[in-house]
């Protein structure tokens, strides 16, 4: 009788280590057909809401462009701008790149905005700090345009108190009260969940803010990346973005 029980538990146990191998071979297969998305910062919340298979590194846009013109194994890149993309496009390197979203450009605060800041004119005030995205970053570049069209870049450039490589930075620099003001994309301040205050900008001098993505033409795994680039587009993929503030292509 004890014989039979031990066979008994014996299967049983191998029947488990089956089951569980079976099961790990089965999540070791689709994670090596997901792809590598090389994805601007501002889509690191988003993207993995959309596919949490494929495998994300997240960066300022400029970077990654940068990255891949020297041959970093990426399978799909996606901007936060569409000078980048199509620089990699007139290289040959990606696919022509689809615009799958739009964005903007907002001022935040700390919560206690200690610098009283209430508009953009108020960023030239001596004394306030001010933190943005270094120039090769599409957030860098928007925030350039909008001071140069206000007439304020001279001023503004003197409050600068550091410049970040992506919007992430600029932001936790805010919630942590290192500035007095940052500027970052719309989604990103929503993210934030009322850790800081947002401040519009004036429509007349906000640029055109749009995401747009592409396949690498070196990948290796170009049906999960066009695969990826498709669900992005899709109902699913779009609606997503959407909760999370991106507005429509």
């Amino acid at each position: 009788m004890r014989s039979r029980t031990t066979k008994c538990a014996a299967a049983i146990g191998a029947a488990i280590a089956v089951a569980a191998l079976v099961a790990t071979g089965t999540s070791s297969a689709s994670s090596a057909s997901s792809p590598t998305v090389f994805g601007a910062a501002s889509l690191s919340l988003v993207f993995p809401k959309i596919d949490a298979q494929a495998k994300y590194t997240f960066n300022g846009s400029g970077s990654l462009e940068t990255d891949i013109e020297q041959g970093a194994p990426a399978d799909v890149y996606a901007a936060a701008n569409e000078k980048d993309p199509d620089a990699l496009y007139a290289m040959k390197l990606v696919d022509k790149p689809v615009e799958f979203a739009t964005n903007r450009l907002v001022m935040v605060v700390p919560k206690s905005n200690p610098a009283h800041i209430t508009s953009v004119s108020d960023i030239t005030k001596k004394g306030v700090k001010i933190v943005a995205c270094n120039a090769s970053q599409p957030c860098g570049d928007y925030a350039s345009t909008i001071w140069m069209t206000l007439g304020i870049t001279k001023a503004a450039t003197k409050n600068v108190v550091s410049y970040e490589n992506d919007v992430t930075q600029v932001l936790a620099e805010i919630e942590l009260g290192q500035a007095d003001v940052g500027f970052v994309y719309y989604t990103d301040a929503k993210s934030a969940g009322g850790k800081v205050k947002v401040i519009e900008l004036p429509a007349k001098a906000m640029p055109g803010t749009s995401d747009w993505i592409s396949v690498v033409t070196k990948s290796k795994k170009q049906a999960a990346a066009k695969a990826f680039v498709a669900l992005v587009l899709s109902a699913k993929g779009q609606a997503t973005l959407r909760a999370a503030g991106f507005g429509k292509p």
